[in-house]
């Protein structure tokens, strides 16, 4: 009996593939063939990088939430630059901590743009399966993203394109290539709509504002282009959005509810004591509760729901018909600022930085080059020298939760002043050390971020870090109305950027721009919004440079703490590497327990020693000194004898003798060469083991054995 196998040649007859030049490079998207269960999937190309983009949506909303749950997840595979990945599991474990900020700068412009009312868990899905270094992952995985969503039955009012912008010598460059970057003063990323800039990320190098600006239209006009090949493709293959169920509250119950509570959660929230407005609001859910729970049963899982729109509609009014903050404060107005360093004692550098109720304290840790963190991903960056940590426990907040490990926000806050600080940051040729900063969030009540980025400067400067200028981050907000007005708020606090449209942080020195990121509630901003808001923030960081920060110290340490190592550094001809290190690394070894130090050696010679003291330092250079020492022809040394070699055949006759002429390093003197006259025994010439004498170095004999003479030194 046999058995026979039917099949038939696959074919893709919904496959689509679309073409499009992105910065003088092929883009293309292909849709059919992959991912077919998806509510909507592409394979984007952009020159050899390839992202799966993958958009899914539950088909009915998630129970008990007053939010979009939506996850954007930027998936790296190592496979993708040829890589294995590192570690004794040898596979993909948690994401990156580059993989985390690429998904929130993907989610920051998409999540807006969601209807209002939508519960139904959606998850985008962003495979990177291969890389090319020229071609930007994150480029390709924002538009990849955005065509999935379009071109899917999820509702969503996109579609959004995204990409990088560089500057190189004054010019503009779309998407800059690897080689480009290293010398670009700009790393910018924008997304935007057809009409609006939805999404703004950037570090600097101190760029000007309005070179700034001017970047950023720039990358609209060219996004612009782009989204019409994205509509072109959601023209020939969208499908219908899918109906849904609204979850919007009640207007009725709404509307009775505020007419009941609205005066009593005015004067809640009339005051600039986050403490004081919390408690002033318990009483009155309390009331809600207690007079509508039998008219609405269901009024207790909708409460916190409920109470957000009642503030948010008496802020929002607040802000646009009155312009009036809750806190009293004028709309250009900064809160109270205070700034010390030299918090800690035995911290290397460390500074407290407080904006109104926010305060962050910032600490600085030198260690050497070595201690720098190594980074496993589908990048060229294998390390980086400078590290910066935020926290923000429960207590900045006044909840009573245990301590967890960071999360996408901390990650993302982290970064963000990371990225602002590396532009005053000495090279480390300047300053061979490995900096360490963590940001620890005391309280909390808007604006973080930012604080940390101030509170870095100061822990940076106390600590002797010689950074190129103070820089300082402030954050610009946003309120708008239907009919089109809108107003700018500067130093946004807690209720502001929860019920406002736009936290837009900006940090810098007073030279120029060093970070952006901008993180809005709605669909995009105008030219003129943006162009105020770099107007706000700008006088606003200049004020806290020269107010407050340039108060507390007035410039950066002229050494580094007594707690802090101290740092020596040169160059070793790399061949003598080898010989430093010592088989099995039992010549460093010796150096570091000798010596109390601590040895670094790069592969290019350039060794860097660590330590307390610098006689501890001065042990340690000396010895790697003896260790490469060279001596040049026709210089003299002195030395001293540490072996006389007798010949064998000749019992009466010496062969010569060894002399140490530097630390752990010995040559040979031939008999000939001990004296004038004939001698056949060394101690004929007065000379014996221990004795000092002067030897000059003739260079290598003809076996290329090193020849030295003390005849001739004298």
């Amino acid at each position: 009996m046999s058995t026979s196998i039917v099949s038939s040649q696959m074919e893709f007859k919904n496959y689509k593939k679309f073409h499009y030049t992105l910065a003088g490079r092929p883009l293309v998207i292909e849709t059919g063939k992959m991912a077919g269960l998806a509510n909507g999937s592409v394979l984007i190309r952009y020159g050899e990088t390839a992202v799966l983009c993958c958009a899914t949506a539950s088909e009915k909303p998630r129970d008990g939430i007053d939010f979009l749950p939506l996850s954007v997840d930027f998936d790296e595979r190592m496979y993708a630059a040829g890589k294995i990945p590192g570690g004794y599991l040898k596979r993909e474990g948690k994401p990156s901590e580059k993989a985390i900020l690429t998904s929130r700068v993907i989610d920051r412009p998409i999540r807006p743009l969601f209807p209002k009312d939508l519960r139904n868990d959606v998850a985008l899905t962003l495979t990177v399966m291969s890389v090319d270094p020229d071609c930007a992952p994150e480029v390709a995985a924002m538009i990849g993203a955005s065509t999935a969503l379009a071109i899917s039955d999820i509702p969503w009012n996109g579609p959004i394109g995204g990409l990088h912008v560089g500057l190189i010598n004054g010019e503009y460059v779309i998407n800059p290539t690897t080689e480009q970057q290293k010398v670009s003063d700009l790393q910018l990323t924008v997304a935007a709509s057809m009409e609006k800039v939805v999404m703004i990320e950037a570090g600097a190098n101190e760029v000007d504002d309005k070179v700034m600006y001017d970047a950023i239209m720039l990358a609209h006009k060219e996004i612009k282009e782009l989204l019409g090949f994205i509509n072109a493709i959601i023209d020939e293959i969208g499908k219908p959005k899918f109906d849904y169920p609204s979850c919007e509250l009640d207007h009725d119950m709404f509307d009775k509810i505020f007419d009941f509570c609205e005066k009593d959660v005015m004067f809640a929230l009339d005051t600039d004591d986050k403490t004081v407005r919390d408690a002033r609001m318990f009483p009155i859910k309390e009331a809600i509760l207690e007079k509508f729970t039998e008219e609405y049963p269901d009024l207790p899982t909708m409460m916190e729901e409920l109470v957000y729109k009642i503030q948010k509609k008496i802020v929002r009014r607040w802000l646009l018909v009155d312009k009036k903050r809750v806190d009293g404060r004028s709309m250009n107005q900064i809160r109270g600022l205070a700034a010390e360093v030299d918090i800690l004692p035995r911290a290397h550098g460390s500074g407290l930085f407080t904006r109104g109720q926010t305060q962050v304290l910032t600490v600085a840790t030198l260690g050497t080059l070595s201690e720098a963190q190594m980074l496993d991903g589908i990048d060229s960056e294998t390390s980086k020298r400078y590290m910066h940590h935020y926290n923000m426990p429960g207590f900045s907040t006044g909840e009573a939760k245990a301590v967890r490990s960071p999360g996408r926000r901390e990650i993302g806050h982290g970064a963000l002043a990371e990225r602002s600080l590396v532009p005053v940051l000495p090279s480390e040729e300047e300053f061979p050390y490995a900096i360490r900063l963590v940001s620890d969030v005391v309280s909390s009540n808007g604006s973080t971020s930012q604080g940390s980025v101030c509170g870095s400067t100061l822990a940076l400067m106390a600590a002797g870090v010689p950074i190129k200028a103070p820089v300082a981050g402030i954050s610009c907000g946003l309120i708008t109305a239907e009919d089109g007005s809108w107003d700018t708020m500067i130093d946004i606090q807690g209720l502001e950027d929860f019920y406002g449209d736009m936290d837009f942080k900006v940090a810098g020195t007073k030279k120029g721009i060093t970070s952006i990121q901008m993180d809005l509630k709605i669909d995009g901003l105008t030219p003129e919004i943006i162009a105020r808001a770099f107007e706000q923030t700008k006088a606003g960081r200049e004020y806290i440079i020269d107010e407050v920060i340039l108060k507390a110290i007035d410039a950066p340490r002229a050494e580094v703490s007594k707690y802090a190592p101290k740092m020596t550094s040169f160059m070793i001809d790399p061949d003598k590497i080898r010989e430093v290190i010592g088989k099995g690394g039992s010549v460093i070894q010796k150096i570091c327990a000798d010596s109390g130090a601590k040895v670094d050696i790069n592969d290019d010679g350039m060794i860097t020693i660590a330590a307390i003291n610098g006689e501890s330092a001065a042990i340690a250079k000396s010895m790697i000194d003896a260790i490469v020492f060279e001596p040049e022809v026709g210089c003299t040394y002195a030395g001293t004898v540490v072996k006389i070699l007798a010949s064998k055949d000749k019992p009466n006759e010496d062969i010569g003798c060894f002399v140490e002429y530097a630390p752990g390093k010995e040559g040979m003197v031939h008999i000939s060469k001990i004296c004038q006259k004939r001698i056949n025994k060394v101690t004929d010439a007065g000379i014996d083991v221990g004795s000092a004498v002067k030897v000059k170095f003739m260079g290598l004999d003809k076996k290329g054995r090193m020849d030295f003479s003390i005849r001739d030194a004298e």
